[in-house]
């Protein structure tokens, strides 16, 4: 049968009516389905991320993090102030008679000031190797220095008084950190190697590449280090055909150290100890192989007033091995610069022969005390420096309104990023810190640090292999995020973690392994739109 238009159209007609009278009324619409909820995390719009203790004024600056809290009182701006001139001193061999507060430098050591560790308060300047080199050996300009132990026996599970708390295992006639620099007669072969330290230190990288599904092709770069002329051999290397050094033998651990930010560590040192505790889950009872455990640390305050187990929850450094601001700032003053203090009284290499032999053949006239027995840094200078360290503003967060932040947000909440980069905590409103009194522009902050503070095995390929306490040579502590978006605002040369092998920040994930290996991979599965906005919501921090 042939279908004309006529027809076509009596047909449609009476299929309409068919409708009708179906139940149909003819003049429905459709309702379109309602658009999905999208929720973003508590923390999306969050700006202050050091509460009262934030600065708004230094965003975008070099000096973004180096402003004073905005709430301590006149008296402890003053202080604060005192202490940022001590912690750019640069200090000199002693004897220096014209500036005698500024003697007393190494006499081994791996830089004369805190800044060049921590430049501008944040992160050191990574080491470059020019077109021609293979390696550059570490002097003056390098913020990075090696840790050293010895290889336990055994893993040590418990600390006590017999295992000296589960500390790492100097290094015999050495220490537990490896100092390149030395003054001018260090050594006894000082003539031919002035200003060598301990050894003489050299840096090369190892590249490699990763490759998202996408194609997007990211190079990586791993810091390797070669040891060699060590004082107790000089000239000798790994490649000797006969090994006598101390540090050159088979069962000395080494590993990479950059300097950390210094802003906000009051604040952290304030977080409640249960409130960290709480998040630990050693057996991943939750199953989201995740399984972050505390660092039980040796305490020198304690153990200067007399306390019967002077053990603490670690807090800083990479390991989480030092348990406050103050035990970390003036360990560094007498690791880092060889400037004893009224905790630290003793220099670093007291008791080597290296040390001995510097005495004898210098007249003892650096001994790491005056004629009256005190030590180089005295106690108003150390609690100067200390506070400074725990009073500087945490740098507030910006762009928070921008849609592709407010995305990365959630998307670093998808991927479980916060699984160990926990936001928020609220500091403690009584008691102390360091063993001091602690300053009420610290109390009862409501904070956003995205760290647990935490141990957490971060898989192979970062690690060091070398324990320090109860954290094993794949274990690291979580860093805190907050101003990691300005870290190459303040030093476009600085890198990310403990080695600073990472130029960016896409890069520091792309080595997130371990526990972390999950929520890398989630990363890597993201569109390079998606990826984007978890670096934009970094970036805001």
């Amino acid at each position: 049968m042939k279908i004309t238009r006529k027809s076509n159209t009596l047909m449609s007609v009476m299929m309409t009516i068919g409708l009708i009278g179906c139940g149909g009324s003819g003049d429905e619409t459709t309702v379109p389905p309602e658009p999905p909820v999208v929720t973003y995390p508590a923390f999306t719009d969050m700006t202050a991320a050091g509460g009262a203790t934030t600065t708004y004024n230094a965003n975008n600056s070099g000096h973004g993090f180096s402003t004073p809290a905005p709430n301590l009182s006149e008296n402890e701006l003053a202080l604060h102030l005192e202490g940022d001139v001590n912690f750019e001193a640069s200090f000199t061999t002693a004897p220096n008679t014209e500036h005698p507060e500024l003697d007393g430098l190494g006499p081994v050591f791996n830089n004369a000031d805190c800044n060049s560790c921590h430049q501008r308060d944040g992160r050191n300047s990574t080491p470059f190797l020019a077109a021609n080199e293979t390696r550059v050996k570490l002097g003056s300009a390098a913020g990075i220095f090696l840790r050293i132990s010895k290889a336990p026996d055994e893993v040590c599970t418990q600390g006590t008084a017999d295992n000296n708390y589960c500390a790492p295992i100097a290094v015999p006639d050495f220490g537990g950190q490896l100092f390149h620099r030395g003054v001018l007669k260090a050594r006894s072969d000082w003539e031919s190697n002035a200003f060598v330290g301990q050894a003489d230190v050299y840096l090369s990288y190892e590249r490699s590449e990763i490759t998202y599904a996408d194609g997007k092709v990211v190079k990586l770069k791993r810091p390797l280090f070669e040891v060699e002329n060590p004082y107790d051999a000089p000239g000798e290397t790994k490649q000797s055909a006969n090994v006598t050094s101390n540090l050159l033998q088979d069962d000395v651990l080494m590993g990479w150290r950059n300097g950390m930010p210094v802003f906000g560590l009051g604040l952290l040192e304030a977080i409640p100890e249960a409130d960290i505790l709480a998040n630990t889950d050693e057996n991943d009872a939750n199953g989201d192989g995740i399984s972050g455990r505390a660092n039980w640390v040796f305490d020198a305050i304690k153990a200067r007033d007399g306390v019967e187990h002077p053990v603490s929850l670690g807090r800083f450094g990479w390991k989480a091995n030092t348990p406050s601001v103050r035990v970390q700032s003036l360990g560094a003053l007498r690791g880092d610069i060889g400037i004893t203090n009224p905790l630290f009284p003793d220099e670093s290499i007291a008791g080597t022969s290296l040390h001995d032999a510097y005495l004898t053949r210098t007249g003892f006239v650096d001994t790491g005390s005056d004629e009256n027995g005190a030590p180089e840094a005295d106690a108003a200078f150390s609690d100067a420096v200390t506070f400074y360290a725990e009073t500087l503003a945490v740098p507030a967060r910006r762009n928070v309104d921008n849609s592709d932040v407010r995305e990365g947000a959630r998307l670093f909440e998808h991927i479980n990023c916060t699984g160990c980069h926990v936001a928020s905590f609220t500091t403690k409103t009584v008691g102390d810190i360091g063993g001091e009194p602690m300053s009420d522009s610290l109390k009862g902050q409501v904070i956003y640090p995205f760290t647990d503070m935490l141990l957490h095995d971060m898989g192979d390929e970062l690690a060091d292999g070398r324990p320090d306490f109860l954290a094993n040579g794949n274990e690291w502590r979580t860093r805190p995020l907050w101003g990691i978006g300005l870290t190459q605002t303040v030093n476009p040369q600085a890198g990310f973690l403990h080695d600073g092998r990472a130029a960016t920040l896409e890069e520091a994930i792309l080595w997130h392994g371990g526990e972390a290996r999950k929520s890398q991979q989630a990363f890597m599965a993201l569109t390079l739109a998606e990826r984007e906005q978890v670096i934009a919501f970094l970036m805001s921090l």
